[in-house]
């Protein structure tokens, strides 16, 4: 009998949401992620010591944090990049949420530092937020080959304007959308009524319907139940304790999202300019707010591997 995760991978590319090396190994997932509060974990693990040392002796003595990180990044990326056969996902900081050009210039840094390493950009994503300044960057770099993985999307509006800008890959955080309603409501919610699984299904069926070539790749997951709601879904992140569930069971695993009946999904097209955009995502609580708190905190984890790094220095 096929495990669940085998189940799932038939009809999903299963992605590892993590900066740890060694789990990837036991999973085989097609491509990898990882962002600050992952990357600050694995960083602070005795097993990865060494690749911060080693970021930090690449950059140089008189180099800013900043440069460190992004080696840092890299150097984590090239260890994943041994394992997975296809793309890793590399996130610039999250301060520069709201900085078109800034958040442009680290990406060319991070994709100068693969090239450098031997990795064509195909094999990298850069994830930036899905603000109306990261999605505006997001589809400069696309021009370029440098493609993107639009991280903290909560919304309709915010998935519009991703497939609108022609990036590569959203990653809507499924999780994150279940917390707040539950936070809210007071209320459980089974798999097929989680408010996270039907967010990522009526982007799916919206990016199949009207032919958007943008990869959906649920993220963020809180149970399996999600995760098997969505099997079908272009990809899936997932972290290794799920990962691990699926694993060890034995569950049925049916295709939930399918290209050929989201064509006869009830949806009309739609579009946002700035005004529009910015207006919508404030008539949504819960994108508003979790938007601003992913921010808040993928930053402060920035700000801790850079304290990280100062002790390492000394």
């Amino acid at each position: 009998m096929a495990t669940a995760l085998e189940q799932l991978k038939k009809v999903t590319k299963v992605v590892a949401d993590t900066g740890d090396v060694e789990s990837m190994k036991a999973f085989k997932p097609q491509d990898a992620t990882t962002n600050p509060s992952l990357l600050l974990k694995a960083a602070g693990m005795p097993g990865y010591a060494h690749l911060l040392d080693q970021a930090i002796r690449d950059a140089g003595t008189g180099a800013s944090v900043d440069a460190v990180i992004d080696r840092l990044l890299v150097v984590f990326g090239l260890e994943i990049l041994k394992i997975v056969p296809g793309r890793v996902s590399s996130e610039v900081d999250a301060r520069l949420s709201f900085d078109t050009e800034g958040s442009m210039e680290r990406a060319h840094r991070l994709i100068a530092l693969y090239e450098k390493a031997g990795v064509s950009r195909e094999r990298v994503l850069v994830k930036i937020a899905s603000t109306w300044e990261g999605i505006r960057a997001a589809e400069q770099l696309e021009r370029e080959g440098i493609h993107c993985n639009m991280t903290l999307l909560f919304s309709f509006p915010q998935a519009v304007a991703c497939a609108d800008a022609g990036v590569q890959l959203i990653s809507p955080f499924v999780g994150r959308i279940l917390d707040w309603y539950k936070k809210s409501t007071g209320k459980d919610y089974a798999p097929t009524e989680d408010p996270g699984v039907q967010s990522v299904t009526e982007i799916y069926n919206y990016y199949k319907k009207f032919g958007y070539k943008t990869e959906v790749m649920g993220a963020s997951f809180r149970n399996t139940g999600e995760i098997i709601e969505l099997a079908g879904c272009d990809l899936l992140t997932i972290s290794p304790a799920l990962l691990g569930e699926l694993q060890a069971s034995n569950a049925t695993v049916e295709r939930k999202l399918d290209p050929a009946r989201a064509t006869s999904a009830d949806l009309q097209k739609v579009s946002f300019d700035e005004k529009s955009f910015r207006f919508a995502l404030n008539e949504d609580a819960m994108a508003t707010e979790k938007t601003a708190e992913g921010i808040r905190q993928f930053s402060a984890d920035i700000r801790k591997l850079e304290q990280l790094i100062a002790q390492k220095r000394g």
